[in-house]
């Protein structure tokens, strides 16, 4: 059994984390939320310890390291712009960071979280989701038992609705989500990447708070999103 901490628990996905922490029999000590609506801990987790403020959680955490009870792994279900902060906290503390999607917004703080990686001796999980999901496990097998040297023309449209509340919360707000690319966008791009290799070439043709468009030339096919 390991022992989870949990940031960002009155999210739309920290209830998928508890419900993962609990069907695979392990157990959650802490979490920490600036908002307190976290009644879906009951249903999990009633014993975990809350908290509202960070400091409060950095220190009980510690307290905890300091008593002998080590947290194995630290969930992050927070605005992006936060994961890289959220992440350098729970390699510090000796953890394992489980961050959604984007690990971070800028590619060049990749750097830094691998340096304390290697720092450390932690490591750092995200996401993957798509990649579970039957219908691509089968188009990925799909394109491996193709030809070889195949450059496929892939068009992805995605279109989903969202209420007004969207563009006033931190996902309407493009520092802290990166826009739709990033917020959306990037369980897509994870898949790409998954079935047709890595990226040769990027081109954004548009960017605007309820859209975004552009080309990525991808190892095994030309992929056109909108």
């Amino acid at each position: 059994m390991k022992n989870f901490a949990l940031i960002g628990a009155a999210g739309f996905v920290a209830p998928r984390h508890l419900k993962a922490i609990k069907e695979t029999g392990n157990t959650l000590l802490a979490a920490l939320d600036k908002h307190d609506c976290v009644g879906i801990m009951d249903s999990y987790f009633p014993q975990a310890d809350f908290f509202v403020e960070y400091e409060r959680f950095d220190r009980h955490i510690d307290k905890l390291k300091r008593q002998g009870i080590k947290v194995d792994y630290v969930s992050i279900c927070t605005p992006n712009y936060l994961h890289d902060s959220h992440i350098r906290f729970a390699l510090r503390q000796g953890a394992d960071a489980i961050c959604e999607k984007p690990v971070v917004l800028n590619p060049w703080n990749i750097d830094a979280l691998s340096e304390i990686e290697h720092e450390t001796g932690r490591h750092i999980y995200t996401i993957l989701q798509l990649r579970l999901h039957p219908a691509i496990i089968e188009f990925k097998k799909k394109i491996d038992n193709g030809p070889k040297d195949k450059i496929y023309d892939v068009d992805l449209t995605y279109i989903t609705s969202r209420g007004r509340w969207y563009f006033i919360s931190w996902k309407g707000d493009v520092q802290k989500s990166g826009g739709v690319a990033t917020n959306i966008g990037v369980h897509f791009f994870d898949m790409l990447t998954w079935i047709f290799g890595d990226v040769k070439s990027g081109v954004v043709h548009m960017s605007m708070p309820d859209k975004a468009a552009g080309y990525l030339g991808l190892q095994k096919a030309r992929v056109r999103c909108f």
